[in-house]
């Protein structure tokens, strides 16, 4: 391979890619080392196919391959990352650095490895996906409560602002609506998770049929409507129908009760509970978030500022807020964060400048 260095720029453009690809594999690994099982193992195949990518690399250079030298700042973040914390987070970002791999336009990369670095991005895509369902309960909650509070009591302060009440009634004003908008956002959570728990598990198959299958008269029941009212077609839902009940008699009746996880057993079904998170931690979740984001539009009027400047810094603040909000959705979604950052900030700066017009009005016309 010593025959393709043709000159400088692609000799340093080389050792930027291994450099990117031992940085990768480190991401990997740090990430492995705080899962265990499936995850641990799929973790580590992915940084086994990293360092697979670095060693083309290695070849490719020969002796050009010149000193030890880190990836992008931005892998190395990366990496510091997922060494510390190894959440849902930190493999969103690892799924949007394989999306920007640079390999699909370098002609000095094989298809084969263009390839895997999509197969990757797939992998990690899945992996994402499981931490996502696993907090997105309690996440929806987190982020709707925030972006709810700062919104909301940034309207609520502008509004009172435009309607020319003095810096007391502000503040006071804007801490009510705080603990109000807290303790609604919170018990509202609480039902409507309750709630929807209650309704899935009404949905939920009843896994005590599952033993009566083997007692089931071959010629005459029901079980083929079973499969049918979950959706399949009349021919299908007759084959599974006909394929368990041939499964169980052939055995005992002692020996076949359907186990537990069966592919066949008709009480099988996806219930959606982890997607939906728990009542208490949406609660609490929406509860602590909202609190916090209704708290910065209050803080300038908090510390003594007022007129203008305590406007000026709410604004900025919840501003800020905003787009940091809507950034993190962009982050755990496997997008581009500043789009979001402003969506968010344009829609929540906007419902702000309605009520503060509005107290306007309505202050003028009370004056």
């Amino acid at each position: 391979m010593q025959d393709k260095i043709t000159d400088g720029r692609s000799v340093r453009r080389w050792r930027r890619r291994l450099a990117d690809e031992r940085e990768e594999a480190r991401v990997y690994r740090s990430l492995a080392a705080r899962r265990t099982g499936e995850e641990r193992e799929i973790l580590l195949g992915l940084a086994e196919a990293e360092e697979r990518h670095a060693r083309y690399w290695e070849d490719l250079l020969g002796d050009e391959i010149g000193p030890h030298r880190r990836g992008q700042f931005r892998m190395r973040i990366l990496v510091a990352l997922a060494r510390r914390f190894g959440s849902v987070f930190v493999l969103a970002l690892a799924q949007r650095a394989e999306s920007r791999s640079p390999y699909r336009y370098d002609q000095d990369v094989p298809a084969s490895m263009a390839a895997d670095e999509r197969i990757h991005e797939e992998v990690v895509r899945a992996l994402a996906a499981r931490g996502r369902a696993r907090v997105s309960g309690s996440f929806r909650a987190a982020v709707f409560g925030a972006n709810d509070g700062l919104v909301s009591n940034l309207a609520l302060v502008l509004g009172v602002i435009g309607g020319n009440l003095p810096a007391d009634v502000v503040l006071l004003t804007g801490l009510a609506g705080l603990l109000a908008g807290a303790l609604s956002m919170g018990a509202g959570e609480y039902i409507s998770v309750r709630s929807q728990r209650e309704l899935l598990a009404a949905a939920t198959p009843d896994p005590q049929a599952r033993a009566v299958v083997p007692y089931l008269d071959v010629d005459a029941n029901e079980l083929a409507l079973v499969y049918r009212a979950r959706g399949m077609d009349e021919d299908e839902a007759q084959r599974r129908a006909d394929a368990l009940l041939r499964e169980f008699q052939l055995k005992l009746p002692a020996e076949a009760e359907p186990q537990e996880g069966s592919a066949e057993a008709p009480a099988e079904s996806a219930d959606g509970h982890d997607v939906v998170g728990t009542a208490m931690k949406a609660a609490v979740s929406s509860f602590v978030f909202f609190a916090s984001g209704a708290l910065v539009p209050v803080l300038p009027f908090a510390v003594g500022f007022t007129g203008l400047m305590a406007v000026v810094l709410a604004v900025v603040l919840v501003g800020l807020a905003l787009m940091l909000t809507g950034a993190t959705v962009g982050v755990l979604s496997g997008a581009s964060p500043l789009p979001r950052a402003l969506r968010q900030l344009a829609i929540g700066l906007g419902a702000a400048a309605v009520t503060y017009l509005l107290g306007v009005l309505f202050g003028a016309t009370v004056g």
